[in-house]
């Protein structure tokens, strides 16, 4: 199964910030989407971040309440490892265990569209499984 199989049912909908709000507003845009990562794009849409909760914890620690106030720019991760539609399931657990990330944006001709997450991948693996589980019945009901 690949990255745009998992889209499809997800869609591509990808909740973003600019580099230059503060955490602060990053941190409302999280909790009200009930989401764990915001990917931080430029005007013209290119990915120039990730910022995750563990991003905003850690900048938090240092920066104590002034960090509130700082730039979403000051806190996300730059280099952020990204995937493309055609991508595997198993390519993109790869990418996150062996990166420890939990979210990876997916980028084609240079353009965001989608983002994937480790709930998405472990919930098609799941899903793959138990078709799995289901045909080797059937095979065996019918043999």
């Amino acid at each position: 199964m690949s990255v745009a199989n998992i889209l499809k049912f997800k869609g591509t909908n990808v909740v973003t910030v600019q580099p230059s709000q503060s955490i602060r507003d990053a941190v409302d845009v999280l909790a009200k989407h009930r989401i764990g990562a915001v990917v931080v794009t430029n005007e013209a849409g290119a990915v120039k971040g990730v910022l995750s909760e563990r991003d905003v914890v850690r900048h938090l620690a240092q920066e104590s309440n002034a960090g509130f106030d700082q730039p979403v720019s000051r806190a996300m991760t730059e280099r952020v490892v990204t995937c493309g539609l055609h991508d595997s399931i198993e390519e993109i657990m790869e990418m996150m265990t062996r990166g420890r990330f939990r979210h990876v944006p997916v980028v084609e001709d240079d353009r965001l569209v989608g983002i994937v997450s480790i709930g998405d991948v472990v919930r098609r693996k799941i899903e793959a499984a138990e078709l799995e589980v289901v045909a080797m019945r059937e095979y065996i009901a019918t043999g």
